[in-house]
Order: C-alpha cells, then sequence, then structure tokens
C-alpha cells in the first residue's frame, strides 16, 4: 500500500492492547495498521511508544483581551511541545465567548496560528440562556461552560432557576465549573491576607460538594448530561461516581501531584487556583477514585498569569496556573512511579474525551480515524526546565521537577508539528468536529 507518511517499529498502543506495529497515514487519516507499506516519509519510532493524540478539554488561552498572559499561538505551541494534539478553549475571555460572533472571532483568530486542533466552548449567561441550544451546534463549539463559582459578571451563573433556564436549553453534554458562589461569599473572612494557605480554607470541600450536588439535582431534573470539571474531593468522586448515566468528569494533573502542606510553603500564591490545592490526603483520595475507574478524562485547566500578577500578595493575587505542557510528563512520571497505567492515561486523555465529548474521528488508532499520534519515550529521565516553557507566562510550578518519561514527538492529522522539541514551520491546527453537529 502506498501511503503519505509511515509510523514505523513504534510501540503502537491500539484499541486492542499495544503492538510493535507500522502505522500507515494518507490524507490526514489513518489508513493501514501493519501490512507493507511504501511511504513517502517514514518517522522511525523505533523504542517509543506511539499513543492516540492526547485531547486537553479544558485550557484558557486569554485571547482576546488578555494577551499579556497568553494568546492562541502561544498557548498551542506550549499544547504541542507538550504532546497534546487538542485542546477545548474556554469562554472566560474579553469579551467573553457568549455569542455566534464571538465564537467565529476565536475560529478567525485560530487560523494558521494554532499549532494543534482546537474548539472553543461557549458561556452560558443568564443573557442568552434561550439561544445555548443554537449556540451548541456552531462548528468548532465544544459545547456549553457553565460557571457556577468563581467568575464575575455574565458568565456567573449561580441560582437554581437560571442553571435550570441553562439546561433546559440545548442536548449536548454541559461543562460545569461547580463551586457554590453563595457559601463561597458567606465565607469571605477566611481568607488570610498574605496566607495562600488559606485559600482551600476558604473555598472548603462544602462548597465543591453543595454545587455539585446541587447541579446533579438540576441536571436529572432537566435530563440533562453534565461534565463536573476539575474535580479536588474524594467524596465529590464517590457521589459523581454513583451518578454515572448522568454525570461525567475531570480531574487535573495539579491536583494530582500537588498537596497543599508542601506547595503553599514553598510557591505561595503559584499553587493558588480554583477549586484549591488541598491537602495530600485529598490527593489520595484523588487517586484512589482515578484507579477506580471514575474520573473520565484528565484536563490541565492550564489558566496562565504573568508572574507580576501571581506575585502580589495574597488575596490580591489571581487564581490559576499553566498545565497544558506539563499535563501528559506529569502523568507519564507518576505512571512510571506506579501510581497508574499508561493504559489508564490514554484512556484519560484520548478515548475517554472522544466518548463523552462525541469527538468525530480522533481518540483512538485505528482504520479511518484522524493520524493524530503522541510519540514518548517512557524510559527518558529530564528536568523540567523554564527554557522548555513555551506559555507566555514563563513560569510553572514544576519548573526543577525530575521527570521520567517525556513527549518525543506530536502528530496532528499526519503533520509532525513537533518532534524532539522543534516545531514545524507553520501551525497547522483546524477545527475539531464533533457528531452532534456534523451529524445532527
Amino acid at each position: 500500500m502506498n501511503v503519505d507518511l509511515k509510523l514505523k517499529g513504534g510501540r503502537v498502543h491500539l484499541p486492542s492492547g499495544p503492538a510493535e506495529t507500522d502505522v500507515g497515514i494518507r490524507d490526514g487519516r489513518i489508513v493501514a495498521i501493519g501490512g507493507s507499506l511504501e511511504a513517502g516519509e517514514t518517522i522511525d519510532c523505533t523504542g517509543l511508544d506511539v499513543l492516540p493524540g492526547v485531547i486537553d478539554s479544558q485550557v484558557h488561552f486569554r485571547e482576546p483581551g488578555l494577551e499579556a498572559k497568553e494568546d492562541l499561538e502561544s498557548g498551542a505551541r506550549a499544547a504541542v511541545l507538550g504532546g497534546v494534539t487538542a485542546v477545548f478553549e474556554m469562554p472566560n475571555t474579553k469579551p467573553n465567548t457568549d455569542s455566534a460572533e464571538a465564537v467565529q472571532d476565536k475560529l478567525a483568530r485560530a487560523r494558521d496560528r494554532m499549532w494543534c486542533d482546537h474548539a472553543f466552548y461557549v458561556g452560558a449567561t443568564n443573557n442568552n440562556a434561550e439561544h445555548l441550544a443554537e449556540l451548541e451546534r456552531l462548528p468548532g463549539t465544544a459545547g456549553v461552560k457553565i460557571f457556577m463559582g468563581a467568575s464575575t459578571g455574565d458568565l456567573l451563573v449561580s441560582d437554581d432557576a437560571n442553571l435550570a433556564r441553562v439546561l433546559a436549553s440545548g442536548h449536548r453534554r454541559v461543562a460545569i465549573h461547580a463551586e457554590d458562589e453563595f457559601r463561597m461569599q458567606d465565607r469571605l473572612g477566611e481568607r488570610v491576607a498574605g496566607d495562600p494557605s488559606s485559600h482551600p480554607v476558604w473555598r472548603d470541600d462544602e462548597s465543591a460538594m453543595l454545587a455539585t450536588r446541587r447541579i446533579l439535582g438540576l441536571a436529572r431534573a432537566a435530563r440533562r448530561r453534565i461534565h463536573v470539571l476539575h474535580v479536588t474531593t474524594p467524596a465529590e468522586l464517590e457521589v459523581l461516581g454513583q451518578n454515572k448515566d448522568i454525570a461525567t468528569c475531570e480531574v487535573t494533573p495539579q491536583h494530582l501531584t500537588l498537596a497543599g502542606e508542601e506547595a503553599y510553603p514553598t510557591i505561595g500564591t503559584f499553587a493558588q487556583m480554583n477549586p484549591p490545592i488541598r491537602s495530600a490526603a485529598h490527593r489520595a483520595g484523588l487517586w484512589h477514585w482515578l484507579n477506580q475507574g471514575v474520573p473520565d478524562v484528565l484536563g490541565s485547566d492550564h489558566a496562565p498569569h504573568t508572574r507580576e500578577e501571581k506575585a502580589k500578595p495574597y488575596p490580591d493575587s489571581p487564581s490559576g496556573m499553566p498545565g497544558v505542557q506539563t499535563l501528559l510528563p506529569l502523568m507519564l512520571n507518576h505512571v512510571a512511579e506506579g501510581r497508574t497505567t499508561l493504559q489508564r492515561v490514554i484512556d484519560l486523555t484520548s478515548a475517554g474525551p472522544q466518548r463523552i465529548f462525541g469527538i468525530a474521528g480522533k481518540g483512538r488508532i485505528a482504520v479511518g480515524y484522524d493520524a493524530d499520534f503522541t510519540v514518548v519515550d517512557l524510559k527518558a529521565r529530564w528536568t523540567i526546565e523554564e527554557s522548555w516553557l513555551a506559555s507566555r507566562c514563563g513560569w510553572s510550578p514544576f519548573t526543577g521537577m525530575q521527570l521520567t518519561g517525556k513527549p518525543i514527538g506530536t502528530i496532528v492529522r499526519g503533520h509532525r508539528v513537533m518532534w524532539e522539541a522543534e516545531l514545524a514551520h507553520r501551525a497547522i491546527g483546524r477545527p475539531v468536529r464533533f457528531e452532534a453537529v456534523e451529524f445532527g
């Protein structure tokens, strides 16, 4: 068979399991696994593992309006350097992504600037609730995002009446930031000036659980599927595991890696995010439920701020940290240290996002699917250095961390966009396609 590109000699992670085989690509799609392949270009993957392309379904790339922190180009560059082939970008930009015009503006900005494939969430507001059924079906749209807390202005939908209006409009799965705004407002006095370790005291476990229970009840009443983002408490995962018919959920590498007892004394406000980095006991509980199969996806919640902003004394410091470039390296290191398996990481970063968001043609290495691959060296030992980071913010809470397992190559629809930390000559990212949009 004649193909455009052949991946040769790697350990390829197929739906049936890993196999030493070759993969043939033509016109951006997988056309053969194994067999005799005559290729225009061959990439030698001997000694490397070829994974389905990693999908990060929660990033904040800050454009338009906040480009001093990040933009679509720099965020996508960080993504592919970290082995990520597609991202879903969040709506809290300036202006918000809450209309058809705002979605079209982002898609236009992304064209020929984003290195990875991409989709954009529409932000739910009290004003656009009745239009969300139309907005969620726009090409290039990942669906609807609700901020129950931790937002300001129009993107905050905190009361049950308006949440019910949002859930009643449309059919696709709705992504939820589940923190209870009313409890957090009542607990503002728990913040201690100059002490970021008070952040999880203010935004406590109950703030998260109250919101999660509320949205589960509202979703069930509306018969609407939901996806609870960045879950930080084991108790929430236990409840979500009992509601799988209607709810999926996400955990982040940050909450699986950092613990408040260590992070706040060492990096202070640079560990501040929403929901917060909690205790080592919380972290252990997240790992328990991850290995029980409850979380469906890993998202980075990449949310960069400048060093100057993060260095402000708490609580004037903003919440959020970069993470798209370190998502896969951190998880490969957790695999190397025996906390989970590579197969579980693959499910959380490719098959999981495809399954719950209805992505068309991505998420597995199989004939007919997009030729998206993340090529990794599971044995590489290396240290995260600032010179490797591509995010405009220029920092990471994981700088200096020694890891085992490294992304070597990122291939998007048959285009080698990154190999051994070198980018291709041009950005070729295109909008992600969704079954609900493409096929009704």
